[in-house]
């Protein structure tokens, strides 16, 4: 079998499509695991902040019943007036949390 120019240019031609449809297949793949990749980050994201909303607001809970005790404190002491209306609107939003938290 002879080998003429012509037929290394098309052998040569058959390569560089063959390279080019393996290189897009690549990038092709390549992308559809970056995007498993970030859905999966997303979803570790969520799960992360669901448990840090939780924390602050368990911390949050400790808070209000400090600030109450406190309050309470102030009143034996003697304190009336805005300490009396604060000790009824904090003991009003626990109640009220509390109510929408066992629906």
């Amino acid at each position: 079998m002879y080998i003429d120019s012509a037929t290394i240019i098309t052998i040569a031609g058959v390569l560089g499509a063959l390279t080019a449809i393996g290189a897009a297949a690549y990038r092709v793949i390549k992308w559809f695991q970056e995007q498993e990749k970030q859905t999966k980050d997303i979803e570790k994201l969520r799960k992360q902040e669901k448990k840090d909303i939780e924390d602050m607001q368990d911390e949050l809970c400790l808070l209000t019943y400090a600030v109450l005790a406190c309050l309470k404190g102030l009143k034996e002491q003697g304190c009336n007036g805005p300490v009396t209306e604060a000790i009824g609107k904090v003991e009003k939003h626990i109640n009220q949390k509390a109510h929408r938290q066992e629906e």
